[in-house]
């Protein structure tokens, strides 16, 4: 019966691609599917000669996937790995934007989708000058508005937000989407935007929406000094990077009426 229950409780996962912010790549296999694998190599095992060693082996494998899954934690080392991700992604916005400069001079703006935006409300725990006072943006879409909202605006956003990509117990890289104003993949005519006040959200997110115009459409990477910082948050561990896909549609000045969506 164990034997059984060991059999039902695996599952092998389908290989996937890695992500595109920056992880590095895997085979996707298993340690218990690289062993598993290993039998139709083997003359021994196919010609049945050593079968009761082929099921030892396989009770050894499946065995390890269960201890391996129960040790399995995902949040290891995470204040300095969440460091080595958001260096990573800032390394390259800063490569983009020198390639740009030097190619383009006083123009490279429209010739690079790549941002680095200081924070405006610099944290007590962020040292000036260095990377962390800095949220990394990658546009997607420009959109046509003429001026950017104010700390005290209010505005309609429609967003997702992912903690950093992160093996899962099998070895496949995912994201955990922690927040979102809408589901499934993203489009105007059924994502409802949030209202929302400026100030409200956190100092990195709240800086980057001070720089948009309407339309705008820009995935972003806020470190984790101008996120929460050392503050567990619902679903976000303390000293956690996010990244997120914003989408602002529009803004209102403060003191104005804010009209119903339409």
């Amino acid at each position: 019966m164990l034997f059984k229950n060991i059999l039902k409780s695996i599952h092998f996962p389908k290989v996937t691609t890695p992500s595109l912010t920056g992880s590095e790549g895997f085979n996707g296999l298993t340690e218990c599917q690289a062993v598993l694998s290993d039998r139709s190599r083997n003359p021994l095992l196919r010609t049945g000669l050593v079968r009761g060693g082929s099921v030892l082996l396989l009770i050894l494998a499946l065995t390890s996937c269960s201890s391996d899954s129960e040790d399995y934690d995902p949040y290891y080392d995470w204040q300095s790995r969440n460091a080595a991700w958001y260096e990573q992604i800032a390394d390259s916005a800063r490569t983009a934007i020198a390639q740009a400069r030097s190619e383009y001079g006083s123009e490279w703006e429209q010739h690079c989708d790549w941002r680095m935006i200081k924070s405006l409300m610099i944290s007590p725990s962020v040292q000036k000058g260095s990377t962390t006072d800095s949220v990394c943006v990658h546009i997607m879409k420009r959109g046509t508005g003429d001026f950017s909202p104010t700390f005290s605006d209010s505005i309609r956003i429609s967003f997702r937000g992912w903690l950093m990509p992160t093996r899962n117990e099998f070895g496949v890289m995912e994201e955990l989407t922690f927040t979102q104003t809408y589901y499934g993949d993203y489009s105007p005519a059924t994502a409802a935007p949030q209202l929302a006040a400026v100030g409200a959200f956190t100092e990195g997110f709240s800086t980057v929406l001070q720089y948009m115009v309407e339309g705008d459409d820009w995935m972003v990477y806020i470190p984790q000094q101008l996120f929460y910082g050392s503050t567990d948050q619902d679903a976000i561990p303390a000293y956690s990077t996010a990244r997120f896909r914003i989408q602002l549609l529009a803004i209102y000045p403060s003191g104005t009426t804010v009209p119903e969506w339409k």
